[in-house]
């Protein structure tokens, strides 16, 4: 980035206050920033860091009044947190723009079709009969299996797997440590307490515009399809089982584990360490809070908290019971002696 103070408020059709020709060539946090960096103000409770920080420009939104002077020069905007955070994005791309080609120590299948444009770093394996679109980027020791499709600028992080069949869209964001296509869990009990496994034939299909954290894993269906559709987001470490569904902008935190069959609808948000059983169905827009134990189906619209899951008023309500049984049962004691 190298930018100055004038052509960053054009991009936000934003108001310098200060000196509009200051260069900026990079982004730092309000209490850490030096010379030659931008920041951002969005909250009057950080007003106090303003007076302090050395960074050369701040994003600060229109409706924030100042008490005093500052150094620093100011560009006005409508939401200086949207702003920086477009920043990041464009920041992050003009750092990975130029990351094009093959490593030579790249193993590929001679029948792989690759596009233009494409990085693919050190050690990366790429299977048979695999399509890689254009401006795909395969960081470092990935691992793409046998018929995979990956659509175009998506970018998988190093260490990822990819395994055979599975068909990921465009504009995807795969963390360090995801393995995508996995066995499902499935394994049939025999007479014998043996236990026999049943084969995983299906797939895994990734729709447009999904970000998966780190070490997540998806398995793949025993028959058909797991499907991930458009624009969800999982954080690190949720474990998605065989031929389970998520509707479109579903957002999952860390420590979530979803299993075999179940089908999740769309905008849900799903908090951390949320456990879903299988073969169940959550309606559009469900929000469930964190450590929740979901074992019913859950209809569309829904708040939820609690193991097992109840609507969160009634778990609050339930909470405040049973924070008090200690007093209670010492009350209940001294009436019984009462009598």
């Amino acid at each position: 980035m190298d930018l100055t103070a004038l052509e960053i408020s054009k991009k936000f059709d934003g108001k310098v206050e200060g000196d509009a020709k200051v260069r900026i060539h990079s982004l730092s946090k309000i209490e850490e920033a030096q010379e030659g960096s931008i920041t951002f103000l969005a909250h009057s409770k950080y007003l106090p860091f303003l007076q302090k920080t050395k960074a050369s420009a701040v994003l600060i939104s229109n409706d924030l009044e100042l008490n005093g002077e500052v150094s620093s020069t100011l560009i006005r905007v409508k939401d200086a947190y949207a702003a920086f955070t477009q920043l990041m994005i464009d920041w992050s791309e003009d750092k990975n723009k130029n990351q094009k080609g093959i490593h030579p120590t790249a193993v590929i299948d001679p029948s792989a079709q690759i596009g233009d444009s494409v990085f693919i770093g050190p050690f990366v394996c790429i299977g048979a009969g695999s399509e890689i679109d254009e401006g795909v980027q395969i960081h470092s020791h990935c691992v793409i299996g046998n018929e995979v499709k990956i659509r175009k600028q998506t970018k998988l992080y190093s260490r990822v797997s990819i395994l055979d069949n599975t068909e990921i869209g465009a504009y995807c964001n795969f963390h360090s440590g995801v393995v995508i296509g996995s066995d499902g869990f499935g394994f049939a009990p025999q007479e014998n307490t043996a236990y026999l496994k049943i084969p995983q034939l299906g797939k895994v299909i990734i729709k447009d515009h999904v970000e998966i954290g780190a070490n997540t894993t998806i398995d793949r269906a025993t028959l058909g399809a797991t499907i991930i559709n458009e624009g969800v987001k999982l954080d690190n470490l949720v474990q998605i089982a065989h031929n389970v569904e998520i509707g479109a902008h579903t957002v999952i935190a860390a420590q979530t584990g979803v299993a075999g069959s179940t089908k999740i609808g769309t905008h849900c948000v799903i908090g951390g360490q949320v456990g879903i059983i299988g073969h169940l169905k959550l309606g559009d827009r469900v929000q469930i809070q964190g450590q929740t134990g979901v074992i019913n189906n859950i209809p569309s619209g829904t708040a939820v908290q609690g193991t097992p899951a109840m609507d969160y008023r009634s778990f609050y309500k339930s909470y405040a019971l049973f924070k008090r049984l200690p007093t209670i049962e010492t009350r209940l004691s001294r009436l019984e002696k009462q009598k």
